[in-house]
């Protein structure tokens, strides 16, 4: 799937990895793991979104857990925008085919 996604691409996959990697520096300066910050940002959508995360290991299921207490953390969150805005990935977020079936 990835080979023809346009964000797994060329100069795009370049700058989404040099993203990751900022992005994954802010988590560890509130002392939890890019994962834990990335389902709190989920759960901070709105009571519409429902995230599904799956887990293998009690351990993980604790990890995921710890999430729920980072969204009542406003400034966890707010670091996370600052970081990676809406709009800050390179490419579309589908291929051609995929783009137009978005929102029908």
């Amino acid at each position: 799937m990835r080979r023809n996604h346009p964000r797994f691409q060329g100069e795009n996959f370049k700058r989404n990895l040099d993203l990751v990697a900022v992005s994954n520096k802010s988590p560890r300066k509130k002392g939890c793991k890019a994962s834990q910050l990335a389902l709190a940002w989920v759960l901070a959508q709105g009571e519409d979104v429902v995230p599904i995360p799956g887990t293998t290991r009690r351990a993980h299921l604790e990890g995921k857990r710890a999430a729920l207490e980072l969204t009542s953390h406003p400034e966890t969150l707010r670091a996370s925008y600052e970081v990676a805005p809406k709009g800050a990935s390179a490419g579309e977020r589908y291929a051609e085919p995929g783009m137009k079936v978005v929102n029908l």
